[in-house]
């Protein structure tokens, strides 16, 4: 994968692309939809992606003050963390991987990252970049910039994992190369970036500088 090409470092986005947790966000902005007059069905797709309150912003309701509901939202999920469950192959890949050469790079807040990542059991970080950090959110390529500023690496220089098309825009205004993971997508995405499903054949290579590189696992049956 990527011909051969290392990478200074590696920068994951969390959820849809390390952790599954589509249900359970949906039932918090669900239940706040409902509350405030929505139509659910439209406005769950448009609520992933980016941080809960550039969502609520954007809806420009009347009344309401949007970081007070972004922090009451983000209470709610973090208190149901039912049903998360990690990509499969995502511990594994992370624990492999040199730990001053990777990150979470995340809209979520702190908190409700820290606690689904704990839930579904994958490692921790030693460099974690949450929506709190940034004063633009996804598609502005500010996270992936503080990412790779915090690993002392130039984000492009980076390999990004994302699923979702603010984070794609955000790592591509960055200058990142960009791997989409599509375990959660319900539709194929047309994009011109390289795509996994998962990480259960992956490995990853760092050759005697620590970069980094990606290759797929040859099945048996392949070989």
């Amino acid at each position: 994968m990527f011909a051969g090409k290392k990478f200074a470092a590696f920068l994951f986005d969390m959820d849809g692309t390390l952790l599954n947790s589509i249900a359970a966000a949906e039932r918090v902005w669900s239940a706040w939809a409902t509350r405030h007059g929505l139509d659910v069905a439209a406005f769950l797709p448009t609520m992933h992606g980016i941080r809960a309150i550039e969502t609520v912003r954007r809806l420009a309701l009347p009344g309401l003050d949007p970081q007070h509901e972004a922090d009451e939202i983000s209470r709610a999920e973090i208190a149901d963390v039912e049903g998360i469950h990690a990509i499969a192959g995502a511990a594994a890949f992370l624990a492999s991987l040199p730990p001053q050469r990777w990150a979470i790079v995340t809209s979520s807040p702190r908190a409700l990252a820290l606690r689904r990542i704990e839930a579904v059991g994958l490692p921790l970080p030693a460099t974690l970049v949450t929506g709190e950090d940034v004063s633009h959110g996804k598609p502005a390529p500010d996270c992936f910039r503080l990412g790779a500023e915090r690993l002392g690496v130039d984000p492009r220089d980076c390999l990004v994992f994302e699923d979702a098309t603010p984070g794609i825009q955000a790592a591509e205004a960055a200058g990142a190369t960009v791997v989409v993971v599509t375990a959660t997508h319900q539709h194929q995405m047309e994009t011109p970036h390289a795509t996994i499903f998962d990480y259960s054949n992956l490995t990853a290579v760092a050759d005697a500088q620590g970069r980094l590189g990606l290759e797929r696992i040859q099945s048996a049956a392949a070989s």
